[in-house]
Parts: structure tokens; sequence; C-alpha cells
């Protein structure tokens, strides 16, 4: 998950996020940016299995299927179990490890690593709003468009803020106030994600809601 820094999200420190993962009992992780109210993550549903509004979503696309901080694996076991052709990559060997034991395919490292079948993935997965991964959407969003097809589809979780558009150093903290090292993060709503898209060679095809989750199916350019 890394670019801008070797710090990774939930890494280092007392690593609550590696615990969260491995403590079925914990259900909730908070990330805090200095200044701000810190924003509740859903360790909980990381955990679980894919939800309706996740097996929604996944119906409508095709394989092969890479992802994107794919964390346990529960988008991985989904899209498998629904015939699927995927593989997740995640950076925290935490996550991996409990994917793995469950038998699932995972590639440990970052989305900016050398990956298998560059270029030929038919749908690149980011959701849980992972999107923020290493705090800089527009080299992100270009390093996908390396990684899918020419016909393939981006699929992005977004903050529900429309309008959101910000960048910063997060970190992770449990409820005994173990912290992370700080990490770069980024947020981003679906306004400011077309104009980001355009700047990297996709468009929107589709936006929805469900939940109150918010998505975006971005595809690439071809005129």
């Amino acid at each position: 998950m890394t670019l801008l820094s070797p710090r990774s999200f939930g890494a280092g420190g007392s690593e609550p996020y590696a615990r969260a993962l491995r403590d079925s009992d914990v259900e909730v992780l908070y990330l805090h940016e200095l200044g701000k109210s810190p924003a509740k993550m859903d360790v909980a549903r990381w955990t679980a299995d894919a939800d309706q509004v996740d097996l929604l979503l996944l119906a409508s696309v095709t394989g092969p299927v890479l992802d994107v901080g794919c964390g346990p694996g529960r988008m991985v076991r989904a899209a498998r179990d629904l015939g699927l052709e995927v593989l997740g990559v995640d950076v925290s060997p935490a996550a991996v490890e409990l994917a793995r034991a469950a038998g699932l395919p995972v590639f440990e490292g970052s989305i900016f690593d050398a990956l298998p079948d560059e270029g030929g993935w038919q749908t690149v997965l980011l959701v849980d709003e992972n999107v923020g991964i290493g705090g800089d959407v527009d080299a992100l969003l270009v390093r996908c468009g390396q990684l899918l097809a020419p016909t393939g589809e981006l699929v992005i979780e977004l903050h529900p803020d429309d309008e959101r558009d910000r960048r910063y150093n997060g970190r992770l903290v449990d409820l005994q106030g173990r912290e992370s090292e700080s990490f770069p993060w980024a947020e981003i709503g679906l306004t400011s994600m077309i104009a980001r898209a355009a700047n990297a060679g996709f468009e929107l095809r589709q936006a929805w809601s469900a939940d109150d989750r918010s998505f975006c199916r971005l595809v690439k350019i071809t005129r």
C-alpha cells in the first residue's frame, strides 16, 4: 500500500490493525488525523463474509478480478465463490496470513510492486475506501490503468461526501489506545474523482450508492 512512504495502513507502533484482524472481538478501529475528529473504521465488516452490497457489486463485474487492499479476503472469497478468477493484494502480513490460511489466493505486497498479469485484469477493485492507499489518488489511478486490460473497469468505493478531496497523514488507534505509526491516506468523493479520473485517462461509466456506501465504475477513455 505504500507510495509516498514506507509506512502503510495501520502498520508500525503497537500494530492495532494486525491485532484487530487476529482478534474476532475487535469490531472497530479509529482513523485519527491531527486536529480532526476520528473516523470509525469497521473492522467487523472487513473480517466478516461479503454482505449484500458486496455481492451485488461482484455480480456486476467480470473476471479476472484484482482486489487491491484485500485485507483478510472477504471480497476474494466471495468473487471465487461466484466463479470469478480473482487475486487479492495486500501489504499487511497479518491480513495475508489470514487470507492464505483460508485458502484464498493473495499476493503479499504493494499495488506498486510488480504484479501478476499486468495489463490483463478485467476488473480492479478499490473497495473499503482503499482509493486512499498511499495518499496519492492520481498516482493510484495511473497504476490501476497499467494493471487493467484495455476493456477493463476500475470499481471504486468513494467517500460519501461527493466534494471530498483530501490527503493527510493518519494513525489507526484501537479502543485500548494502541496506535500505529502515521501513514499517508486520502479521501475522495464522486465529483472530485471524476476530474481526477479524466487526468488519469478514465471516464465515469456508472455511480451508485447502497446502504450509505458510495461507488463508481471507471473505464479507460478510448476516443
